[in-house]
């Protein structure tokens, strides 16, 4: 999804906007909402996608809505990112929005314990929804904090592998046989490395946490870790799947050239959503990404073959490939508005209707987020585009858990990470510990 911006920056962004935003609104929906959703109606729908094509789907999906609820217009307004959203949601009034999204679903807590959204549990009991019949558990699981709902999900995001397979065959690999362990993708990576004095014609994989999309989270997909234990404890420092990531990912950048020359081949990239994003031009072979990245690729008309798969997994954990980490896009209704339950009306359509989230993720080329859409045979998408599906659908997909902070504990780890990869602290056991004592001070503090 292009337009999307939900990398680290904006997550610092946002996580400070909420900070605000928490002091100032501790409401959430109640079970009175009195609004007729049947009455004629103006809602307003603020999102965050603005390019044309997703601008389009949008509207695609707003004018199915109009004509399934002839009584409910819908005002909608792009180009929304969390900061402005949470502003808005801070001053509320009559023109601030009925029904918002964002992309952010590591500010989740946040949005749900500081009621930045409404509580959404007398709107899906009222429309006798069972969700875990409708909707996958990984996606449940990001839309909720602590046993209170206060989204829905709305497409999603899966994190896989592509490659080149012209770039494969060059190197004489197989093609068909992407590697599928961390051991097997540092080797492939050698092999598909060409240096060219002290820098490269192609480099294997980029592993740099500053690199596109290869960030701690993301890379802890392939791992699973818990995050917290059960009494809400940091667990970064104790779980094993942590420090082996942070192993396995310093042995690349070790291996691969070293932090300071992959620093400076990085300078060179194109930008990540534009034509001359370095999987684009070949200067990368392997490049970890989500499943936009296929239809950007394809718009690109790259000069070789491209190759989709599942990210690979630890060594240990073989038989669990085809896993990956999963994010997307969440929606909600502003505890101001005074049209609740014409906004639920929107949300219900958008999230869970068959028929508006497969129209709406063959228009974005985003995972669809039910059970039934992904099942459907309306889907319109590259044959390659399965390996996303089955990833969004594997038991053992996973996503970050929800902090009351947001997403600033995962900031807190992607700092240490960078600290550790270019060799500024080499304990890492230490490194971690104290990583995990801070998390639990900073989440204190926002209690």
């Amino acid at each position: 999804m292009p337009a999307r911006q939900r990398r680290l920056a904006a997550s610092l962004a946002a996580t400070a906007s909420i900070a605000l935003f928490a002091s100032a609104c501790t409401g959430s929906a109640s079970n009175g909402a009195t609004d007729d959703p049947n009455a004629k109606t103006t809602i307003t729908f603020w999102h965050g996608w603005n390019t044309p094509s997703e601008v389009k789907a949008i509207n695609d999906n707003i004018a199915r809505f109009e004509k399934a609820h002839p009584n409910i217009k819908v005002d909608v307004v792009g180009n929304i990112n969390d900061d402005k959203l949470n502003q808005a949601l801070r001053t509320g009034g009559s023109k601030g929005p009925d029904v918002v999204s964002s992309f952010t679903t590591s500010n989740v807590g946040k949005f749900c314990s500081s009621g930045a959204f409404a509580d959404l549990k007398p709107f899906i009991e009222k429309s006798k929804l069972d969700l875990e019949k409708i909707i996958p558990k990984t996606l449940l699981q990001y839309t909720q904090f602590e046993g209170k709902r206060c989204a829905m999900p709305l497409l999603t995001d899966a994190y896989g592998l592509y490659y080149n397979k012209t770039a494969f065959k060059a190197a004489g690999l197989d093609p068909e046989k992407p590697p599928r362990t961390y051991s097997e993708l540092l080797a492939t990576a050698k092999r598909l490395t060409k240096p060219k004095g002290d820098s490269y014609e192609q480099l294997g994989f980029m592993p740099n946490y500053h690199g596109y999309e290869t960030t701690t989270e993301h890379y802890l997909g392939s791992w699973g870790p818990s995050y917290f234990d059960a009494n809400g404890r940091s667990t970064v420092g104790t779980d094993p799947a942590v420090a082996e990531m942070m192993t396995t990912q310093k042995k690349m950048v070790d291996e691969l050239g070293g932090y300071e020359k992959l620093e400076k081949y990085r300078t060179t990239f194109g930008d990540e959503w534009g034509s001359k994003h370095p999987f684009h031009t070949g200067q990368v072979a392997m490049q970890m990404d989500g499943e936009w990245r296929l239809g950007m690729a394809t718009d690109a008309k790259v000069p070789f073959d491209i190759g989709v798969a599942p990210m690979p997994v630890p060594d240990g954990q073989a038989a669990d490939y085809g896993k990956g980490f999963l994010s997307g896009t969440i929606m909600g209704i502003a505890p101001q508005s005074k049209k609740q339950n014409a906004a639920w009306e929107l949300v219900k359509f958008m999230t869970t209707d068959t028929e508006a989230v497969v129209g709406f993720a063959n228009g974005i080329r985003n995972v669809p987020s039910t059970f039934e859409a992904l099942k459907s045979p309306n889907l319109k998408f590259d044959p390659r585009f399965k390996t996303f599906l089955d990833i969004a659908g594997h038991a053992k997909s996973n996503t970050p858990a929800g902090a009351v902070n947001g997403a600033s504990y995962l900031n807190t780890l992607q700092d240490f990470a960078l600290q550790y990869e270019k060799g500024s602290v080499t304990d890492l056991k230490a490194g971690l510990a104290k990583t995990a004592a801070q998390i639990d001070t900073d989440i204190a503090k926002a209690k």
